[in-house]
Formats: C-alpha cells, sequence, structure tokens
C-alpha cells in the first residue's frame, strides 16, 4: 500500500488543527483572518465583570487605546474584533459589544465589559453579574 507525501502546514495553523483535534471539536471549513476561528453559534452562559476606570490605560489585545464611553469587552474565546449579544440574565437587559480585548483572568468569569456596558447591562453597582453571551459576527476588520 502506497501513502501520498505528507502535506506542510505552516507551525501556527497546525499546531491550531492539532488542538481542535485532541480537543474533538469539530472545524468549520472557514477561518477568520490570523488562523482565528469565526465564533461560534452557540451561546456561551457565565460570571461576567468589567474593567473599572482606574483599569483602563494602555492599549486593548487590539491595540486600540481603552474608551470608557464604548461599548466593548474581553473575551478569551471570542476572536478579536467579533461582535456579541451579552445578555444579564437575572434583569434581562442586554448590550451589543465589540470584543477589543483579552481576559477575564479571574477564575469562573467569561467576560469583562467597559463601564458603559456594565451600565446598560445593570451590573455596575454588584461589579458582577450572570450573563448570556450570543456571538452576532466575526472580526468586521484584520486584526493588527
Amino acid at each position: 500500500m502506497a501513502f501520498a507525501s505528507p502535506v506542510r502546514l505552516p507551525a501556527r495553523v497546525a499546531f491550531g488543527v492539532a488542538c481542535l483535534v485532541l480537543s474533538g471539536e469539530r472545524v468549520a471549513a472557514t477561518e477568520a483572518p490570523h488562523g482565528t476561528r469565526a465564533p461560534s453559534a452557540r451561546p456561551q452562559e457565565g460570571v461576567a465583570s468589567y474593567y473599572r476606570p482606574t483599569a483602563l490605560g494602555g492599549r486593548t489585545a487590539s491595540g486600540e487605546a481603552p474608551k470608557a464611553g464604548a461599548l466593548t469587552a474581553a473575551s478569551k474565546t471570542l476572536p478579536l474584533g467579533s461582535k456579541a449579544k451579552v445578555t444579564n440574565t437575572d434583569t434581562g437587559r442586554s448590550v451589543k459589544v465589540t470584543v477589543t480585548d483579552r481576559g477575564p483572568f479571574v477564575k469562573g468569569r467569561i467576560l469583562d465589559v467597559s463601564p458603559r456596558a456594565a451600565d446598560k447591562l445593570g451590573m455596575k453597582e454588584d461589579g458582577v453579574a450572570p450573563v448570556k453571551v450570543k456571538p452576532l459576527a466575526g472580526p468586521s476588520k484584520t486584526p493588527p
């Protein structure tokens, strides 16, 4: 039995495919720019927190300067530049955000939102809230 010669893939593509194969995930036929997958159509549920104004400063993972008045979020799983609808499951209030940063880095949390988004969700007083995150669209522009 003869085998075809192996296909050579760029290292980051090979690594991503290996991780997906080992995790048992199915890979979509199309990918977003820079090897990131388009957001899953499945909503996530968990706890969200928000960036305090003192935490704002420097640059986000997308290269943008954070703006307290923007409707943005930090996610470990959604691609930078993607849009998502975040719903506070306690109050039913929703807001559409753009993912501009990575995080949160606190165990058990799935999303950090900007102060304005937190205000619209009604979670500023407590600082955290149970949320449902529904991905809406992939990145609108190529990340830096």
